[in-house]
């Protein structure tokens, strides 16, 4: 198989894993993966230097494939070249920090590229499950100062319960914290600016200042409720993204649109649950695992997903502000 600079079949990636305080030592059965030292609380899906793991560019990190053919990868109506979209499992064994992201305006202040908005997707939920998602009605910037510092910022958070399949969407500026009780999957803006406002006594730094700049007293955030299409759910459409849940049942196949159409560009299919496989002329299968994720370039050629057996994929693309 010869890949061209306007050609670019599926590829599956593989996840990196990455600690975090108040994550897990164990992920199985979710990832066949125990921590060797500190506990594991995301695995990046899509990061730059997560490994692609089949085809042409196997070995090569996503970020430099990017970098070499943003235009077979994007399309060429996307605005900028990079990769637009950070996927993530979480796993929260413990409160996560309260905390807000920038939008775009303030990133770009700080000389960083861009801001962070995002939506969680329940993967599973435990009985009583909750995060936060904004803040009550009525709560002043004076009030948060008062949380941050006497410990009580939490009574001013609004607060969701979440069951599988739930989506809720944390706009940038959106003050927020994950509690432990859910398996959810974050899709983001490319970027790992986090504030810290509170962290429970934890020793790590907290961001006061940039994170009051960066709050907005109210925001969108919150469920978003789906919409029922005739082959697919709709999770989420907003601006930089849309997710949608598909689920291939007992089909043997289930065709998706291929993604070089107008409007669709790249994709990224991820397993939520089961197996399957890409399969297509001129290229190889790309086997899919449970919770394993392929990107799908714009410029790929039409395929085909096989159903191995209870796939439940869920369909990320990233959305262009600009032609909002």
């Amino acid at each position: 198989m010869t890949e061209t600079l306007t050609t670019l079949p599926p590829f599956r990636i593989d996840p990196q894993f990455v600690s975090r305080v108040w994550g897990y030592q164990d992920l199985r059965p979710w990832y066949d993966r125990v921590a060797d030292s500190a506990p594991l609380g995301e695995v990046w899906l899509t990061g730059d230097d997560c490994l692609i793991a089949t085809g042409a560019h196997a070995g090569k990190t996503l970020g430099s494939v990017f970098a070499s053919d943003p235009i077979a990868l994007l399309g060429p109506a996307a605005p900028t070249p990079g990769s637009p979209l950070l996927l993530k499992v979480i796993f929260a064994r413990e409160k996560l920090s309260v905390q807000v992201h920038p939008d775009d305006k303030m990133a770009q202040k700080y000389g960083d590229p861009r801001g962070k908005t995002e939506c969680w997707y329940a993967l599973s939920a435990e009985p009583g499950a909750e995060v936060a998602a904004g803040l009550k009605p009525g709560v002043t910037l004076d009030q948060i100062k008062a949380g941050i510092h006497d410990g009580t910022l939490q009574d001013s958070l609004n607060i969701l319960p979440v069951t599988a399949g739930d989506m809720v969407f944390v706009d940038a500026g959106t003050v927020h914290a994950i509690w432990p009780g859910s398996i959810l999957l974050e899709t983001q803006q490319n970027c790992d600016l986090t504030y810290r406002m509170y962290d429970y006594g934890r020793p790590r730094e907290l961001h006061i200042e940039k994170s009051l700049e960066a709050t907005r007293l109210t925001t969108r955030a919150g469920k978003i409720p789906p919409v029922e299409l005739a082959d697919r759910t709709v999770l989420i459409n907003v601006e930089y993204f849309r997710v949608e849940h598909l689920v291939a049942g007992d089909r043997a196949s289930q065709s998706l649109p291929s993604p070089g159409q107008p409007a669709v560009g790249l994709a990224y299919l991820f397993a939520a649950a089961g197996t399957g496989r890409l399969i297509g002329e001129g290229f190889e299968p790309v086997h899919l695992p449970a919770r394993g994720i392929v990107a799908t370039p714009a410029s790929s050629p039409a395929f085909t997903v096989e159903d191995l057996g209870g796939l439940e994929l869920i369909r990320i693309a990233p959305n262009w502000p600009a032609a909002n």
